[in-house]
């Protein structure tokens, strides 16, 4: 009867040796197999909070894992693998289990991209951020001060705030998190640009830096004349000149603006009118990049005083009224 018991006892112990050797041998193969994912890779969405259980549940539903007990183990032995985070990830062919728990536990999801550009105004990069589906809308439908409101900053004007650049982000993201750091570079870009500024600039403060920096962008057509657009200001502010550049005009008139500016237009007084205002407008005109600010930071040490288009994006920069009333002339009335 012991014999029986022991023989029994034996071929028991032989059984799940051999079962455990099988689980095993499975268990390895499953480590180095890849999941069965299209050619071209796909992309998996892993919600907030979802378990490695889930996961794997997840994975044997849509047929990329054949037995998902297999990826729970590999949990119980290694337990960081089980600190998965949320996003959107692209899962490129062969990838095996591990590798895509390594991808997961560091969170390396997609990124995505929005572009503000350089000399657009605050409705423009609204618009873009309005229209990009992978972000998260939480500022449909309100106001600009309620945006800066929601912003932290609700006495501010929006215009020129935020830092024209291309940003990245995961899906999800939100367009209040997007605009909050765009307006984080501002402020950062703006606070250097000050901080090595040239002396003797008739600026008061970074706001102001601000407002002629949005105006030299709005103004230059090629890169290599921003400083020489910037000096044009500079001196214009120095010698209580009105600025008169037109870019403000078309700011102050709004939706009303149809391509052209006519006479009536450049008298009539606006806040941004700069025909008619002295100094500064009150607020920037569109948002200015880096090399915008620099240049007024370090604008060129020239004596033009005037500066017309010839009409290729190219200025003709005059010291005098005769020579810029002959410029108009040549380049703006054809004589």
């Amino acid at each position: 009867m012991i014999r029986l018991l022991l023989k029994a006892a034996l071929a028991v112990i032989l059984l799940g040796g051999i079962l455990a050797a099988l689980i095993w041998h499975q268990y390895q193969q499953f480590l180095s197999q890849p999941l069965k994912t299209p050619e071209q890779g796909m992309t998996l969405s892993i919600p907030q909070g979802m378990s490695l259980r889930a996961l794997g549940q997840k994975l044997q539903q849509e047929g990329m894992l054949q037995d998902e007990r297999l990826l729970r183990l590999y949990g119980r032995l290694h337990p960081e693998a089980t600190r998965i985070k949320a996003g959107e990830y692209h899962l490129a062919a062969g990838l095996t289990p591990v590798a895509l728990l390594d991808l997961l536990v560091a969170g390396k999801t997609v990124s995505h991209s929005i572009t503000l550009v350089e000399g657009w105004s605050f409705a423009q990069m609204m618009q873009a951020i309005e229209g990009h589906a992978q972000l998260r809308h939480e500022l449909q439908g309100l106001t600009d001060a309620q945006i800066m409101s929601r912003l932290g900053h609700p006495e501010e004007h929006p215009e020129g705030r935020f830092f024209p650049d291309t940003y990245l982000f995961p899906k999800g993201f939100s367009d209040l998190d997007l605009l909050r750091r765009a307006y984080a570079a501002m402020e950062d870009q703006l606070a250097a640009a000050w901080k090595e500024r040239d002396e003797g600039l008739p600026l008061k403060t970074p706001y102001e830096m601000l407002i002629l920096a949005s105006i030299v962008e709005k103004e230059t057509g090629l890169a290599g004349e921003r400083d020489r657009i910037a000096g044009v200001f500079i001196r214009r502010l120095n010698k209580g000149m009105k600025l008169q550049t037109d870019p403000t005009v078309i700011y102050g008139m709004g939706a009303s603006y149809n391509g052209n500016i006519r006479r009536r237009d450049l008298r009539k007084a606006t806040p941004y009118n700069t025909y008619v205002i002295p100094g500064l407008p009150p607020t920037p005109i569109c948002m200015p990049g880096r090399e915008a600010l620099l240049s007024v930071a370090h604008p060129a040490d020239e004596k033009a005083l005037y500066f017309v288009a010839k009409g290729d994006g190219s200025h003709q920069f005059s010291a005098t009224l005769k020579q810029h009333n002959a410029a108009v002339r040549k380049y703006q009335l054809k004589k």
